[in-house]
C-alpha cells in the first residue's frame, strides 16, 4: 500500500522560491537602473538636503497616521475588540517586515500571528486579513474614480488592438475552465468564509464604518506623504494631481512581489512624476523622500518593535 504523501508544504515552498527568484531579478533591475541613473539620483538628493522643513514634518506626521489607519482598517476586519496598543505596533512591526519578504508575506505573516494570539482561529484570521485587502483595493479605485475627472487625460492608458482584450479574455475562460475542477473546490470554503465575515461586519455600522475610513484613510494619507514631499521640494504640482499620480504607480507596483515596493513603487512613482512634466532630478528628491519617511527611516524601529512583540509573546 502506497502511504499517502502530503505535497502541499512542497508545492508551498515552490511558490515561495518562483517567489523569491522573481524578487531577486527585479531587485536586480532596480540596481541596475540606479546605477545607470545615479547622477540624477545624486542631484536629487541634494535637492531633498535642501527641503521646506516645515513641509517635510507634514509629511512625517502623515506617514505615522498611516500605521493608526492600517490598524483602524484591521480592526474594522474583526468582529472581535483587539487591543489598541498593540495593534497599532503590529501593523508598524508588521511594515518592516514587509520589506524583508516579497509580495506582502512578512507583513501578512506578522498580522496573522497577532490575529491568532488575540483568540482568533487561524482561519478566521486569514479571512480577516483577505477582508482587510480587499477594501483596501476597492478604497484605492473609489479615491481615483474621485480624482480621476480633475485631471482628465492625465492616467492615459495606451492604444491596443481589438484582438489583444480577445485573445487574453479567451486565455483566461480556457485556464478558468482548467483549473476550476481541482481549485474550486479548495477556494469555496474560503470565499464562503470571507462572504460571511464581510455580512458579519455590515451588520455592525462600528466596524464597517472603521474598515472603510481605515482604508482610505491609509491610501490618502500615504497620498498626502507624497504631496508634502513634493511641497518640500518645490514641484508646482497640485495636490490632486500628485495623489492621483501616487495611486495609480503604487497600484501598479502592487503587481510586482518586491519586498516593500523596493525598486517597483520607486520606479513607477518616478515614471508618473516625470511623465506628467516633472524634471527627473526634482522627481528623484520627491520619491527619495517619501520612500526615506515611509520605508527607510521606520525600517530599524519597526524591527525593533517586531522583537519586542515577539519577547512578549504578542506574536
Amino acid at each position: 500500500m502506497v502511504p499517502n504523501v502530503n505535497t502541499t508544504p512542497v508545492t508551498g515552498r515552490r511558490g515561495v522560491y518562483w517567489q523569491t527568484g522573481l524578487c531577486l531579478l527585479l531587485l536586480a533591475g532596480a540596481g541596475w537602473l540606479l546605477r545607470r541613473h545615479w547622477p540624477t539620483v545624486q542631484h536629487g538628493a541634494l535637492r531633498l538636503a535642501a527641503a521646506d522643513q516645515g513641509w517635510l514634518l507634514v509629511a512625517a506626521l502623515a506617514a505615522l497616521g498611516t500605521w493608526v489607519s492600517s490598524a483602524l482598517a484591521q480592526q474594522g476586519a474583526v468582529v472581535r475588540r483587539l487591543p489598541g496598543g498593540r495593534l497599532v505596533a503590529a501593523q508598524f512591526a508588521a511594515s518592516a517586515a514587509n520589506h524583508l519578504l516579497p509580495a506582502g508575506l512578512g507583513s501578512g505573516a506578522v498580522n496573522l500571528r497577532f490575529l491568532m494570539r488575540c483568540g482568533l482561529p487561524a482561519g478566521r484570521g486569514a479571512s480577516a486579513l483577505a477582508v482587510k485587502a480587499a477594501a483596501g483595493a476597492v478604497a484605492r479605485l473609489v479615491l481615483i474614480a474621485a480624482l480621476a475627472p480633475v485631471w482628465p487625460g492625465l492616467l492615459r492608458i495606451p492604444h491596443v488592438p481589438a484582438a489583444v482584450p480577445l485573445a487574453v479574455t479567451a486565455a483566461a475562460a480556457l485556464l478558468a475552465v482548467l483549473v476550476r475542477a481541482r481549485l474550486w473546490a479548495r477556494c469555496r470554503g474560503a470565499v464562503a468564509a470571507v462572504s460571511a465575515d464581510i455580512r458579519d461586519l455590515h451588520a455592525r455600522p462600528v466596524r464597517a464604518a472603521a474598515l472603510w475610513g481605515g482604508s482610505v484613510a491609509f491610501a490618502g494619507l500615504h497620498a498626502l506623504v507624497l504631496i508634502a514631499v513634493t511641497r518640500a521640494v518645490g514641484l508646482p504640482l497640485s495636490p490632486a494631481r500628485v495623489a492621483l499620480l501616487y495611486l495609480a504607480a503604487s497600484g501598479a507596483a502592487a503587481l510586482l512581489p518586491t519586498p516593500g515596493g523596493l525598486g517597483s513603487l520607486d520606479a513607477a512613482l518616478a515614471l508618473a512624476l516625470t511623465a506628467s512634466g516633472t524634471p527627473a532630478a526634482a522627481a528623484a528628491s520627491a520619491v527619495l523622500g517619501y520612500r526615506l519617511l515611509t520605508m527607510w527611516l521606520p525600517f530599524l524601529p519597526g524591527l525593533v518593535v517586531l522583537g519586542v512583540l515577539i519577547r512578549r509573546r504578542a506574536l
